[in-house]
C-alpha cells in the first residue's frame, strides 16, 4: 500500500505509519504549517484509529525529498453508516495541507483511488484545501460553525468579557459548593468518562470507547488535560482540552443532570478559560457546533461569534450518499430511543456503535 501513485513532476504516496521516522517527519511538517490543527497530528489520527479498531492512513506529495502536501486519514467502518475515509476521523478539523506548488488535483485523484482500494464509497474532508468542481464532490457550507476568540488579560477581565446574562450564571456557579480539579491521572480520566458517558446518553448519542479518550491523552501528553468540576466529591461536569500552539480547544466535555441546577458547566468553561490563560494560551477555541443547535446558541450566549465552516464530501460513482446527519428523520428517531436506554446498557452498546461514526 506504500507504492507511489503516478504523478508527473512529483509523487503521491502513502506514508508507512509503522516507521517512527516517517511519523516524526509528519509531526514536524504539521508543527511548522500555519493552517495545521491538532487533528493533522499523527498523535491524533493514528491514536484514534488504533483505539477504535479503524485504520490510519497518510497521503503525501513529495518533490525533491520535501513534503509539498499532506492529508491525514482514518478509514472508518460502521455497520450502521458504512465505510468512510475521513480527514480527520473523530475530529472537527483536518483536511489537506499544502505548500506552494503542490498539485492538489493529483492528490485528490489519488485520494479517490485510495478510497476505492479501501472499499470506502465516501470521503469527508473537514477543512483544509478543498476540491473545486471535481466530479463526485459536493461542498457543504454553514451546516456547522466554529467559535473562537482571544482570552482576556486577567480573571476579572475574563468575567467582564462574558455577556451580562451569561455572566450572571457564572457568578451563581462561583457561589455554589463546587470544586475544580485539573490533571490526567486515572482519577481525572475515570471522573471524566463517567460524566461524559451519562451526558452522551442523555443527548441520545452513543458514547465513544474510553480507550479513544485515553489514547488521545496519552499521545498528546502535556498538550492535553482534563478539567473536572465536583460537587461534594462527585464529578458533575468534565472536559478534555487540547492545546495547540496558543489556543485552548475544549473538545470532549459534558455534564450530568445534576450539573444544570448547579451551573457546573458554566463554572467548568469559565475555569478553563482562566486555566488556559495561565498556561500561556491567547485564544479560547470553543469548537464546532451544528448551526442553530443548542450548543450553537450556548456558545453565542458566552459572546462568541459563529464562523461558518466548509466541508467537502465525495461519493463513489453509483454509491448511495452516506447518511449520518443527526437531524435526519431516521436518526432523530434513533436518538429518542437511545435517550431512553438505561445508562448501563447505553455504556455497553455505545462504544460498539460510536467507533464507526467517525
Amino acid at each position: 500500500m506504500n507504492a507511489p501513485f503516478a504523478l508527473a513532476g512529483g509523487a503521491v504516496r502513502l506514508v508507512d505509519l509503522a516507521d517512527a521516522g516517517e511519523v516524526a517527519r509528519l509531526e514536524r511538517f504539521v508543527a511548522r504549517h500555519a493552517q495545521a490543527t491538532p487533528f493533522h497530528r499523527p498523535a491524533w489520527f493514528v491514536s484514534v484509529a488504533k483505539a477504535t479498531g479503524n485504520r490510519a492512513l497518510a497521503l503525501i506529495e513529495e518533490r525533491q525529498g520535501e513534503i509539498r502536501a499532506f492529508l491525514p486519514l482514518d478509514a472508518i467502518h460502521s455497520p450502521v453508516f458504512g465505510r468512510l475515509l475521513a480527514s480527520s476521523g473523530f475530529a472537527v478539523g483536518g483536511g489537506l495541507l499544502t505548500e506552494e506548488g503542490a498539485d492538489c488535483d493529483a492528490l485528490f485523484a489519488a485520494l479517490e483511488e485510495l478510497a476505492l482500494r479501501q472499499s470506502c464509497p465516501a470521503i469527508e474532508l473537514r477543512g483544509g484545501v478543498l476540491p473545486g468542481a471535481r466530479a463526485g464532490w459536493a461542498l457543504r457550507s454553514e451546516s456547522h460553525c466554529n467559535f473562537a476568540r482571544p482570552l482576556a488579560a486577567d480573571d476579572e477581565a475574563q468575567l467582564a468579557q462574558i455577556p451580562r446574562k451569561q455572566r450572571a450564571e457564572v457568578r451563581k456557579a462561583l457561589a455554589n459548593d463546587l470544586e475544580v480539579e485539573i490533571g490526567t491521572a486515572e482519577r481525572d480520566r475515570a471522573a471524566h468518562y463517567a460524566v461524559f458517558a451519562e451526558s452522551y446518553r442523555n443527548l441520545g448519542t452513543p458514547v465513544f470507547p474510553r480507550g479513544l479518550l485515553d489514547a488521545v491523552l496519552d499521545a498528546f501528553g502535556g498538550d492535553a488535560d482534563v478539567l473536572t468540576v465536583r460537587h461534594r466529591g462527585r464529578p458533575v461536569a468534565s472536559v478534555i482540552t487540547l492545546y495547540h500552539r496558543l489556543a485552548a480547544m475544549p473538545y470532549w466535555g459534558g455534564g450530568t443532570k445534576e450539573a444544570r441546577a448547579l451551573r457546573a458547566n458554566d463554572r467548568m468553561y469559565y475555569e478553563l478559560m482562566l486555566h488556559a490563560r495561565r498556561r500561556g494560551c491567547a485564544v479560547f477555541d470553543f469548537g464546532r457546533s451544528k448551526t442553530g443547535s443548542g450548543a450553537y446558541h450556548f456558545k453565542r450566549n458566552w459572546g462568541f461569534e459563529p464562523e461558518p465552516l466548509t466541508y467537502a464530501a465525495w461519493t463513489a460513482p453509483g454509491a448511495a450518499k452516506r447518511e449520518a446527519d443527526p437531524a435526519s428523520a431516521k436518526l432523530s428517531l434513533q436518538i429518542r430511543l437511545w435517550q431512553r436506554l438505561p445508562l448501563a446498557v447505553a455504556n455497553r452498546l455505545g462504544p460498539l456503535i460510536a467507533r464507526g461514526i467517525g
